[in-house]
């Protein structure tokens, strides 16, 4: 199997075998740390040009409301990644469940109904975004397995698909008026902490947990690394695109859920900008876009990173517009810093 590193191809090592090390297939530790002083440096730097807006409690409570979302979509980007994949429906997916969830809150619900159905209704409207988050990622996932269409044009494809067909349930406009209980969900907090924050630490333990405990996560990153290395490993490589996909669309699924809350209403359009963040924070995180190998740990950093920054930008009365072109910027620096640390990697091992 072709190392990471693009040294010498090494033996093929089963899975059960007591010699397989799954460190091989991680982030060295440097790009660990060069991540840590980088989240470092940019909040030390944004504090120092606005410090009274910038370190303010209300600026914490608002970041700790905001980047929970694009953290969310960023976890099911690096799961994808991770896989030698990609996944641009995330957004989709997430207007679209959150639509689904919205419908059964606002048009099913009674217009008198008591607090114990209005929860009955919320609960059934959570169920059914995540099933609907479920089946698109299974779709991707099917797409690219059994059709073999390259993971790309898949959810490119199926990014229009789910976008379309939310246009078409809701006609273009907005579900506005969803139940008070469910707001909280987005803007209410559990004792001192937001309860996204909380549902953002729970993706992250949970994703943590199936990288790091789970036989599906070793499997993932051989899939990543080498899909012909992984299946004479025994990785049924077929099972673990549709889990990988799957779990991507209920992470989105998820995000949705908590954009709707925050927003009071579900629409088609929502979250544009959310992909191209989803793909920095991968990205910057150290996940391989070729695939193989990336780290929770490596997201955190990057989110609160970019959360920084973004926070920094707006005390600095900085526009929309202006930030979508820092984004691209700072990708392409990413990716060019990463080449060439892989490049020196690779020179001095040769």
């Amino acid at each position: 199997m072709t190392n990471p590193n693009g040294s010498n191809p090494e033996p093929i090592t089963p899975i059960g075998s007591s010699s397989f090390s799954l460190k091989r297939y991680l982030p060295q530790d440097a790009s660990t740390i060069r991540l840590c002083l980088i989240m470092v440096v940019v909040f030390a730097l944004m504090a120092g040009i606005s410090p009274r807006t910038f370190l303010s409690l209300d600026s914490f409570t608002s970041m700790a409301f905001q980047f929970p979302v694009f953290g969310m979509f960023a976890l099911a980007m690096m799961l994808t990644m991770i896989s030698g994949g990609i996944d641009l429906s995330i957004v989709g997916i997430a207007n679209l469940t959150s639509i689904i969830a919205a419908s059964v809150m606002v048009r099913l619900l009674p217009a008198e109904a008591t607090a114990g159905e209005s929860l009955l209704y919320i609960l059934l409207g959570v169920i059914a975004a995540l099933v609907v988050g479920l089946i698109c990622g299974l779709f991707n996932g099917f797409a690219v397995t059994r059709i073999g269409i390259p993971p790309i044009l898949v959810t490119l494809g199926t990014m229009q698909l789910f976008m379309g067909l939310a246009i078409i349930l809701t006609k273009g406009q907005a579900i506005v008026g969803l139940p008070e209980l469910y707001t909280t969900i987005g803007n209410g907090s559990l004792w001192i902490i937001p309860v996204p924050l909380l549902m953002f630490c729970l993706c992250i333990l949970g994703t943590y947990v199936l990288l790091n405990k789970q036989s599906y996560g070793m499997k993932l990153q051989m899939l990543g690394a080498n899909p012909t290395a992984s299946i004479y490993s025994g990785v049924n490589n077929t099972r673990v695109l549709l889990k990988t996909y799957a779990i991507s669309g209920m992470l989105a699924a998820i995000a949705g859920l908590v954009i709707v809350a925050q927003t009071n209403s579900a629409k088609a359009d929502y979250g544009t900008s959310y992909i191209l963040q989803a793909i920095l924070v991968a990205v910057m995180g150290g996940v391989d876009p070729k695939g193989g190998f990336g780290k929770v740990s490596g997201i955190v950093m990057a989110v609160l990173t970019l959360q920084f920054l973004s926070s920094g930008l707006n005390a600095l009365h900085v526009g929309n517009f202006f930030k979508d072109f820092m984004w691209g910027i700072v990708l392409l620096l990413v990716m060019v810093i990463n080449e060439w640390s892989n490049r020196r990697k690779a020179r001095k091992i040769a």
